[in-house]
């Protein structure tokens, strides 16, 4: 049986300290600027399906950790696609579409951000292709053809799903709406990040007069961490504490940090946080994630069933919550740092701390998440 006092072993894989850390606004802002922003959440806030998404009080979590309070932004009811994503890519076709008629929209995915993509195209009418790799599940599939898009299965990784999807693209002329940045593809990419950061604007909206300390950011390409770094910069007059969370066997951001420069991870074995499986990260969520984020830590697939259940059984909050497996790391890393006695203390985690986690998708795979659950 789970219960919140059997957290106290969980352990995080690898950590490390930004060196080059060094917060500057118009830095950030020449990347991802303020109008970007703004313009951002003046359009999708006007969607006729758009409500913000709750920030949920973890106050069991917080009591048992010696915080103050845990904040947890919970994306699993983000416009019933159940997933943050639902903001960049159904953004970005929107964007695009209004500067060229007639297209044929496609993209590469693990699931949720083309979900977002289908989404997209289907409440403006357009056609959508979405190439996925052999690992990724049926039940995301389907998902993506209920919005009406054609699903390529393309064998081997993302990675090469993404090959594809460039290759045919420019074969059919078809627009490519990928939240992946590389040399001469950085638009698109842009707008799914400012896309990301209306969770930034519901978050200083609803927290009051409470003053984040620390937040704890998912990543894989990094585009919702650059993305909240600069809603961040745009939204709070201070600066928090920036630790970006990764799988172990997908480190790409911890050891760009570490070589203060983009590498290439080869990974081995895909990790259960699928969306957040990455080799490399994007170039410019780079930009932005570089200098701005404070501390890097990486976990182990481990204990991601343990908080699916604790989160779904209220032991965290007086709620039941529904978080998927790319949901789990932020508890999983922030629970693993409180645990560790001399890393509590270099994070300044105490009872003066006001964190905030993100909860960043729902049960997007039913099956996979019944199964997390029910191990």
């Amino acid at each position: 049986m789970n219960s919140i006092s059997n957290i106290r072993s969980w352990k995080y894989s690898n950590f490390i300290e930004n060196k080059y850390f060094k917060f500057n606004r118009n830095q950030i802002f020449n990347i991802l600027s303020k109008s970007e922003i703004d313009d951002a959440y003046k359009i999708i806030s006007n969607w006729k399906s758009y409500s913000p998404t709750p920030l949920e009080d973890l106050n069991k979590l917080s009591f048992e950790l010696g915080l103050k309070n845990i904040f947890y932004k919970d994306e699993s009811k983000r416009f019933n696609l159940k997933s943050f994503k639902a903001l960049g890519g159904a953004y970005a076709v929107e964007k695009i579409s209004k500067s060229k008629e007639n297209i044929t929209v496609s993209t590469a995915t693990a699931g949720n951000h083309g979900r977002s993509v289908a989404w997209g195209a289907k409440r403006l009418g357009l056609d959508c292709k979405i190439f996925i790799s052999e690992f990724v599940s049926e039940n995301r599939a389907e998902a993506m053809r209920g919005f009406g898009a054609e699903v390529f299965r393309v064998k081997g990784n993302y990675d090469n799903s993404l090959k594809e999807c460039i290759n045919q693209s420019k074969i059919n002329g078809w627009e490519i709406i990928q939240d992946v940045a590389w040399k001469g593809y950085e638009t698109v990419p842009k707008l799914t990040m400012a896309g990301y950061s209306v969770m930034m604007k519901e978050i200083s909206d609803q927290i009051h007069k409470n003053k984040i300390t620390h937040v704890f950011l998912q990543a894989g390409v990094g585009g919702m961490a650059a993305a909240m770094i600069a809603g961040c910069a745009r939204y709070l007059e201070y600066v928090p504490k920036i630790i970006i969370i990764e799988p172990e066997s997908a480190e790409c951001v911890l050891r760009a940090v570490y070589n203060n420069k983009i590498v290439t991870i080869d990974i081995e074995k895909e990790s259960l946080m699928g969306g957040m499986s990455c080799g490399e990260v994007s170039t410019i969520p780079w930009k932005i994630i570089n200098n701005h984020c404070n501390f890097c830590m990486s976990i182990s697939d481990d204990k991601i069933s343990d908080t699916i259940k604790l989160l779904a059984s209220s032991s965290f909050g007086e709620k039941k919550l529904i978080g998927g497996e790319c949901a789990a790391p932020g508890i999983i890393s922030l629970i693993a740092s409180c645990n560790n006695i001399k890393l509590k203390k270099e994070l300044s985690l105490d009872k003066n701390s006001q964190v905030l986690l993100f909860g960043c998708e729902g049960d997007v795979d039913e099956e996979l998440y019944q199964k997390l659950l029910n191990k």
